[in-house]
């Protein structure tokens, strides 16, 4: 399309008008996405475009802060027009690809002799390991539960089976602090919110709980009392299918081995973080007071958007959350340029503006193999990303070797945490440190999936102690209250693994 000339003194409501068009047009390529994100130099050139947009039939998603817009472009309304042509418009800022994210864990079978194998004794079955898209099915969207008082008392009965808890001292901490007034957001494939060892620490919006003035449960009166855009989001939000019951739905083994579906990773995560402790049940967290804000951007496919992932951090820093977890990232094979994914960085450091951690997994390698993150041409994001805020966290495992699918990088990843072999929160108010045992294939809950949110529970312990602490001043300590481990000297910033005992002393 010959627009170039024009395109420089078009104005934001023209550049719509040009992309959102009647009729058809040939599908998108590779160099014209068909879902580009879209930063306005200003909140009434966005506005303009957006109206405009809509107007033509467009699907546009304002995308919170920093004047960015979502915007898909289909078969029917697409111009032939790459980033170039709309990056030339001059009321456009920034325009780029809306980047693939995923889960960083993946247990899906690769061998494809054993896959065939096994798929015919699924089709022999009748059970195909196959799972539809998140559903309005009771099972699949559970209601939220109610705010009540902390339930069951006593020993936890699997805390012995966590040595990821008892190698950073966690429990030895808890007569200083448990994590009580501070909020983390896990930010992944949700949370099984109905999860007996996590239903008393979830986080509660206060300005959706309680009853409106018509005596109406404001949880689910269908408003948005609160006024911050969301409806009746009590507990977090879902900004995979956008509603408010951020579930975390998890397929059975079969599933996850054949098709890949999440396993119930963000669960698994928050257990690590949060987990009730002495209620006779279960696990522990290691901040076991802490209030955990569910939110779910990667679906049951372990897939999300950088779209999604900036909704949600911008989603739990406004609503107060002082640590995000995030096990999640790109280690740069889906495009060259992820490395310069402007929208999720400016969304890491309005986070940071406002005082909040960022809590990031190192990335669990090339297919399995870890490597360094300061000289691999495809590293590891947003762990690897410059921001003060950032702590990026390896594997350890119990016998202090580094994760072999482990990332690590002396000047771009932190510290190391247990995640190899860990047991935490699974669906179905379950636990587990196994993913898959069947068939003959065992796959453990393995990964900087599962060392990151070690850190983020450590973080909030130290927060809740210190309230005054800025993010900087609390990831020093975290840093520098590490114990030293040899295997990690050159190859971590600390050269060492997290000790909470150290941190709270």
């Amino acid at each position: 399309m010959g627009i170039t000339g024009r395109m420089k003194s078009a104005s934001a409501g023209v550049l719509a008008a040009a992309l959102f068009v009647a009729g058809t047009a040939s599908a998108a390529t590779t160099s014209n996405p068909s879902d580009v994100l879209i930063k306005f130099k200003d909140a009434s050139a966005l506005k303009a475009f957006s109206t405009m947009a809509q107007q033509g039939g467009g699907k546009v998603q304002t995308l919170g802060s920093g004047n960015w817009v979502q915007v898909k472009l289909t078969a029917t309304n697409l111009k032939q027009m790459s980033l170039k042509d709309i990056a030339k418009d001059p009321s456009v800022a920034a325009v780029q690809p809306n980047y693939p994210i995923h889960l960083l864990e993946n247990y899906q079978l690769k061998d494809a002799a054993l896959r065939a194998k096994l798929q015919k004794m699924i089709d022999g079955s009748g059970n195909p390991a196959n799972q539809p898209a998140k559903s309005t099915a009771a099972a699949d969207n559970p209601a939220i539960p109610g705010a009540g008082t902390a339930t069951g008392s006593g020993a936890d009965p699997d805390y012995s089976k966590q040595w990821g808890m008892n190698d950073i001292g966690a429990n030895k901490s808890w007569q200083k602090s448990r994590g009580e007034q501070m909020v983390v957001a896990v930010i992944d494939t949700g949370v099984d919110y109905t999860h007996e060892d996590l239903v008393d620490n979830l986080w509660r919006n206060p300005g959706e709980t309680g009853t409106d003035a018509s005596g109406k449960d404001k949880a689910t009166n269908g408003v948005d009392d609160d006024g911050n855009g969301f409806i009746d989001d009590v507990i977090g939000w879902d900004f995979a299918t956008n509603d408010n019951k951020p579930y975390d739905l998890a397929g059975d083994p079969l599933q996850v081995i054949m098709q890949g579906m999440n396993p119930g990773h963000g669960t698994h995560c928050a257990g690590n973080v949060g987990a009730r402790a002495d209620n006779g049940k279960g696990v522990s967290g290691v901040a076991p007071n802490v209030k955990i804000m569910s939110m779910r951007f990667l679906t049951e496919k372990g897939q999300g958007t950088t779209a999604g992932a900036i909704q949600a951090i911008d989603y739990a820093v406004k609503m107060g959350a002082k640590v995000l977890s995030n096990s999640w990232g790109s280690e740069g094979e889906d495009s060259a340029d992820s490395a310069e994914n402007l929208a999720l960085r400016e969304a890491i450091q309005r986070a940071e503006a406002a005082g909040v951690l960022f809590v990031a997994a190192a990335g669990n390698g090339h297919s399995g193999v870890g490597y360094d993150n300061d000289t691999d041409a495809k590293p590891g994001y947003p762990a690897s990303y410059d921001y003060p805020s950032i702590i990026s966290v390896a594997a350890i495992a119990q016998d202090n070797t580094l994760g072999a699918f482990s990332n690590w990088g002396v000047k771009s990843v932190d510290i190391a945490a247990p995640g190899v072999v860990v047991y935490s929160t699974t669906v179905g108010s379950k636990y587990a440190d196994t993913v898959v045992d069947m068939f003959g294939i065992k796959a453990t809950w393995d990964g900087t999936s599962m060392a990151a949110p070690h850190v983020s529970g450590a973080a909030a312990l130290y927060w809740s102690t210190h309230p005054q602490a800025t993010a900087a001043e609390v990831k020093a300590a975290i840093l520098n209250s590490a114990t030293p481990v040899p295997v990690l000297n050159g190859k971590l910033v600390t050269g060492g693994k997290l000790n909470v005992e150290n941190l709270m002393k």
